[in-house]
């Protein structure tokens, strides 16, 4: 997975990263026996990412671009639904989609409805 730190502590080694899926942020706390790596605010970082307790956690993050975004952490709290953030970060905004049943001309079509089925030409 792909993210952006918004927020680090290089003395304690911990960072927040904010996640491609736009889903809950992630915490990364640098252990005790791994590699030193420093990160900051506007990296754009590549990690894994487990879940424990429902909270995310990253591990192996590998900086991708340094400082690429960054004012990510000054934008997110004036953004309302990401509205100031750059073009590659922005939440997309989801589309209503109209489903269109697909067959062939001259084939029927079945619709359930009221757990009976209906047949269409």
């Amino acid at each position: 997975m792909f993210g952006v730190v918004l927020w680090s502590d290089p003395q304690e080694q911990k960072a927040v990263i904010w996640c491609e899926d736009h889903g809950d942020l992630a915490f990364y706390r640098q252990p005790d026996d791994g590699e030193q790596v420093t990160l900051d605010a506007g990296d754009w970082v590549q990690f894994e990412m487990t879940m424990d307790r429902q909270m995310r956690h990253v591990h192996n993050p590998r900086l991708v671009a340094e400082g690429l975004f960054p004012e990510i952490a000054n934008a997110l709290p004036q953004s309302g639904h990401g509205q100031n953030l750059p073009d590659a970060i922005r939440p997309q905004t989801r589309q209503s989609a109209e489903i269109v049943p697909f067959r062939r001309p001259g084939q029927a079509s079945h619709h359930i409805t009221n757990g009976a089925t209906a047949h269409q030409a």
